[in-house]
């Protein structure tokens, strides 16, 4: 710790003093040996962990460097371009240290990587339609943007075949969604809206596509499954397609997702996250102190899954069920048992999912990224601060922050216990969790409305859009609010 606090403290003192140095190239050297000192300590640290990883994170870092600028430069690096070669080869660029910067800062990075992609097709795609006019042929010309025409009463089926005849590049556009006999112009509810509800469409355990795990509300890919591959290849190109346009979005799976997208192996911790019971069973064979380990849990290389009402045995290794669990082999067999709910059970499953995720996410960047960020980065996270989410409301009609109805209505949600907070997030954003650039980016909206304090406050989901009542006490705000929260059919699993 002494030692990455120094070297830490030596990179802050030199990006603060940067102007002062009258020779670049001094400022440069300096500041590349504290880097790679920093880099050295990070990669023993790897293999010894004697430190958690967001150790080394210099958050101030965001405010003494403009991350954008870094980014490009770094990518024009990596890219191997040679213009403005002095620039790049004497430029030292903090992104080639990238486990200096924090989740925020790698988020910046990857929707500067998104806006430069979004940039070169929008380009590409205006360059072809020039190309079309001068040759007659303007029914040829490409739209600057990924549209999808869908239908509310055909949601996935509709965004399966507008998905289907895009390529690969018209995936990098800017994302516009169009639903049928809709006027709504798409400046960003109407996308994240599409989001919210396909994915509630596609994830629901009835289509038996992932198995619910209910003492942990997550979910997981079904051991047996009868959709096609394009159906997970679709939800990929959706999770994708949501960090690529900067939407948080409710999903409910482990972290072990998120590993193996970063290719990062899972482990029990990871099966004690999803399954907990199954976990801890793996955990007590383990630490069971005595000799007496075939007698006691009678187990063999097997495990037991449910399929539609059936209980099948699957061989963890060949000839697992004649293969008994003991002292010298527990670690082994649950080693197998986490590698066959993780890897080999969901392999054809978890591969079309990917493939379609990493089309349209994949790259360099997403490799700067530990998995507990990545999916902070695409479900958000739990660092609530409510007193921030008042302070950062819009208020529209009669209401100001002052106003007799407004300060009744953060009296009752600060009395609110967390549960209940997070379930009034839900309702009002379809997730319970916070973007990854803290409560104030949500920016909810409080307007008046003309109805009776008969009427319950209404959720506009896609513009974090409350819409309240002029209710006269406290009592009947918080016994409508809370009915309101009751009756909410949101997009949670809980």
């Amino acid at each position: 710790m002494k030692l990455v606090n120094l070297y830490k403290g030596a990179v802050l003192y030199l990006l603060r003093g940067r102007k002062t140095f009258l020779i670049p190239v001094l400022f440069n050297n300096y500041i590349t040996a504290a880097l790679k000192l920093l880099e050295k300590l990070y990669k023993v640290n790897l293999k010894v962990k004697h430190v958690e990883y967001d150790t080394f994170y210099i958050p101030e870092i965001s405010n003494l460097v403009d991350i954008q600028e870094d980014y490009l430069m770094w990518f024009l690096h990596q890219a191997g371009m040679k213009a403005r070669p002095s620039i790049i080869q004497d430029t030292v660029t903090l992104c080639s240290y990238p486990f200096i910067f924090d989740a925020q800062a790698k988020t910046k990075m990857l929707q500067t990587d998104a806006e430069l992609q979004m940039q070169v097709a929008v380009n590409g795609a205006n360059l072809q339609n020039v190309f079309m006019l001068l040759t007659l042929e303007p029914l040829l010309a490409r739209s600057p943007f990924l549209v999808l025409h869908v239908r509310r009463n055909n949601l996935v089926g509709d965004a399966l075949r507008d998905l289907s005849i895009h390529s690969d590049i018209d995936l990098k556009k800017p994302l516009k969604v169009i639903f049928d006999g809709e006027e709504a112009v798409d400046a960003g509810g109407v996308t994240k809206e599409f989001f919210l509800l396909l994915l509630k469409e596609l994830l629901n355990p009835i289509y038996g596509m992932f198995t619910y795990y209910q003492d942990s509300n997550l979910l997981w890919f079904s051991d047996t499954c009868f959709v096609e591959h394009n159906w997970f290849h679709l939800i990929g190109i959706t999770c994708g397609l949501a960090i690529y346009n900067s939407t948080v979005v409710d999903l409910h799976f482990p972290l072990a997702l998120y590993k193996k997208l970063l290719n990062v192996k899972p482990g029990l911790e990871d099966l004690k996250e999803l399954s907990p019971t199954e976990g801890r069973s793996l955990q007590e064979l383990l630490d069971y102190p005595g000799e007496d380990v075939e007698e006691t849990f009678c187990l063999n290389f097997t495990i037991c899954r449910e399929s539609y009402g059936v209980i099948e045995q699957k061989k963890l290794i060949p000839g697992g069920d004649n293969v008994t669990v003991c002292k010298d082999n527990r670690q082994e067999f649950v080693d197998a048992y986490v590698n066959y709910v993780f890897q080999i059970s969901v392999h054809e499953w978890y591969t079309a999912f990917s493939s379609g995720f990493l089309k349209v996410c994949g790259g360099k960047v997403l490799e700067l990224f530990q998995p507990s960020e990545l999916r902070a980065m695409m479900v958000g996270n739990s660092n609530y601060n409510w007193e921030e989410l008042e302070e950062t409301a819009i208020y529209k009609g009669d209401y100001s922050a002052t106003h007799p109805t407004v300060k009744l209505f953060w009296e009752t949600f600060h009395e609110f216990p967390l549960e209940k907070k997070k379930k009034f997030l839900l309702f009002l954003t379809g997730s319970d969790r916070i973007p990854i650039y803290g409560m104030a980016s949500l920016q909810i909206v409080i307007q008046s409305t003309a109805s009776g304090e008969e009427y319950l406050p209404v959720a506009h989901t896609c513009y974090n859009l409350l819409d309240l009542p002029k209710y006269s006490s406290k009592e009947i705000l918080s016994a409508r609010l809370t009915q309101a929260l009751d009756n909410y059919e949101g997009f949670s699993l809980a």
